[in-house]
């Protein structure tokens, strides 16, 4: 470590394209058998990143950026479980 500084991991949002840290976006995680929404960061299988503030996602969020970036095709009740995920998780904050 330099100066005592920490590295802290930068990830882009698949939505708007902008890099941020990673603990200020949220992780969408196609695993295997379903997709869903990981808060903790740590779930196997493939992630995208979303801005955690539901900003972008308004209006922006496209069912073929999120399908394209996580290299699968979601079914109608993956894709309600994600926006209501986002939805949810923007309202907190």
């Amino acid at each position: 470590m330099k100066n005592g500084k920490r590295h802290v991991p930068l990830r882009s949002c698949v939505v708007c394209g902008k890099k941020t840290e990673k603990r200020k976006l949220l992780r969408i995680v196609a695993a295997p058998a379903s997709v869903e929404v990981d808060h903790t960061g740590r779930l196997p299988g493939r992630g995208a990143y979303v801005c955690a503030d539901g900003n972008c996602a308004k209006g922006a969020l496209r069912r073929s950026r999120i399908d394209y970036a996580l290299r699968k095709r979601l079914n109608n009740d993956e894709w309600t479980k994600v926006t209501s995920a986002i939805e949810t998780t923007s309202s907190i904050q």
